[in-house]
């Protein structure tokens, strides 16, 4: 079953980091995502650039609006993705918590919707 793994950090808290200790951190999380790949776990991810560089569309009335910044006015921004393939919940946090991602904020998992992914698949291909 696959999962989103959402990490989150707070900004403050990565900006204040040691050049070397962030690189450190850094080089640490690239190698477990390289053992999850060796153990099949590892579907993709995708890190993101800061909050600041972020904006939210929301519809009102049948008109968008454009606001600078996330979506939820909170301490902690959404650091990036990983996409995890694993037996259960149970085993996605397992592999997980051993993350060194999670010293700097914490990683909320959700099941991927398989259903409705498997429709946007049919119309990838249909596209192409």
């Amino acid at each position: 079953m696959k999962y989103v793994c959402l990490g989150f950090i707070e900004e403050h808290k990565l900006e204040s980091l040691p050049e070397d200790e962030a690189q450190r951190l850094m080089e640490e999380c690239f190698a477990y995502d390289d053992e999850l790949r060796r153990g099949g776990h590892f579907l993709g991810g995708e890190a993101l650039q800061g909050a600041r560089n972020a904006v939210t569309l929301r519809s009102f009335n049948g008109e968008v609006t454009v606001t600078d910044g996330p979506y939820a006015e909170t301490k902690e921004m959404l650091g990036g993705i990983l996409l995890l393939e694993a037996r259960d919940l149970n085993h996605a946090v397992a592999l997980m918590s051993k993350h060194p991602g999670v010293k700097l904020g914490p990683f909320e998992i959700r099941p991927a919707d398989e259903e409705v992914n498997a429709l946007i698949a049919a119309r990838d291909a249909a596209a192409k």
